[in-house]
């Protein structure tokens, strides 16, 4: 936890201070960012304030006393719910605009950690409570030099075995039959051989399962993979090491034959998209303009939308990346949500439009990273469909 970068932070934002709170580990950004053991014994509220200035405060529970013994601050008890009141008042005295996991009507959801009625108890101490949101991006999305090179790592080695992945497809046709599945756990293996891990997927789907955008092939629910099939492979994985960086791609192909003349003017559109979104961004860093998630969106979404897709578009354009596939940071997006963020220095997001179709779908995903001058795209980029 770095406490002055975090006093910094909040009196640049004109907020007092910064109100973390969990319960049974309901808030794992605050154990991130506060260095905490994820896996502790936590069965009593604990509290901890950083104001803009002085020291931080705790309020813990009696029996979970030493919880927050490993950070600094005086340290306040409490055991029974009129003590917690009262500790909370002394907690948060003349601190009056807080920041929380909270966001107003739920907007960004992935930072709403704090349950409503803390919020209400907060707010009736007098308190003025805010969303944490762009704190959490700044001190959970923004990356180390390690990180970013954890993140090329996995890149290498995914581009690598994707494009030795379509070699494979048309060798096992050859020699008979394939599933999606089993592709996937050709994909698994080869991963897993690079010392990669990953939570679950990927995602391999071939022509009406590629309009499924989390669509997982199992043993028993598979499609085969056949001549003529379109086909769409999504992939990610991190390096196997404490706090490492996620890359997740997306392509799409043909296989055995020439793409249709529907489906190339559907890969071009989304490809355009994403060429838009990206360029929205690499600009507004390269005049040092700042560039919201929202606005991003809008970049690639306005591609779709103008070719006649817009219905078919039908997720946000991309997500954070981190040391979670789906991290922190702000979003691409002003579709599933309002997301005005800022795409930070220092992070890494993809960009990911699609269209899903009936018969088929096409998504084109790329990583892209950024420095306080520039933004780039991280991996080896889709101009055409793969041919199998």
């Amino acid at each position: 936890m770095n406490f002055d970068a975090m006093q910094a932070a909040l009196r640049e934002s004109g907020l007092d201070g910064w109100l973390f709170y969990d319960h049974h580990h309901r808030d794992p950004i605050a154990e991130r960012i506060l260095g905490l053991n994820e896996q502790a014994h936590v069965t009593r509220r604990w509290y901890y304030l950083v104001p803009a200035a002085g020291q931080p405060r705790k309020l813990v529970h009696r029996i979970e006393q030493g919880r927050l013994d490993g950070l600094p601050g005086v340290k306040g008890v409490y055991s029974s719910w009129q003590e917690l009141a009262a500790g909370l008042e002394a907690l948060l005295a003349g601190v009056q605009r807080v920041a929380m996991q909270y966001s107003p009507n739920n907007a960004i959801m992935y930072v709403s950690m704090v349950d409503a009625g803390t919020v209400e108890f907060v707010r009736g101490l007098g308190k003025e409570v805010v969303s944490s949101a762009d704190l959490v991006a700044e001190f959970e999305a923004v990356l180390t030099g390690e990180q970013i090179a954890s993140h090329m790592v996995a890149q290498k080695a995914i581009d690598a075995l994707l494009a030795e992945g379509w070699r494979a497809i048309a060798g096992r046709l050859r020699a008979g039959r394939l599933t999606e599945f089993d592709h996937k756990r050709w994909l698994s293996e080869a991963m897993r051989r690079e010392g990669l891990v990953w939570d679950d997927g990927p995602n391999v789907s071939v022509n009406a399962n590629c309009s499924d955008s989390h669509y997982d092939p199992t043993e028993e629910r598979s499609a085969p993979i056949q001549q003529g099939d379109f086909l769409l492979i999504d992939i990610w994985g991190r390096v196997d090491r404490p706090r490492s960086v996620f890359y997740d791609i997306t392509w799409t192909g043909v296989v055995g034959r020439e793409p249709t003349q529907r489906e190339q003017h559907v890969f071009e559109t989304v490809r355009n998209a994403r060429d838009a979104a990206i360029e929205a961004v690499q600009k507004a860093f390269a005049e040092k303009r700042a560039i919201r998630g929202c606005q991003a969106d809008d970049a690639a979404r306005g591609v779709i939308a103008a070719a006649g897709f817009g219905a078919y578009f039908t997720h946000r354009t991309g997500h954070n990346i981190g040391v979670e596939l789906h991290g922190a940071g702000a979003h691409l997006d002003n579709l599933e949500t309002h997301d005005e963020r800022r795409l930070l220095p220092c992070t890494c997001f993809s960009v990911e439009p699609g269209i899903y179709l009936p018969e088929f779908g096409v998504r084109s995903e790329v990583n892209m990273m950024t420095t306080p001058e520039t933004a780039w795209v991280t991996g080896r980029v889709q101009r055409e469909l793969v041919r199998i």
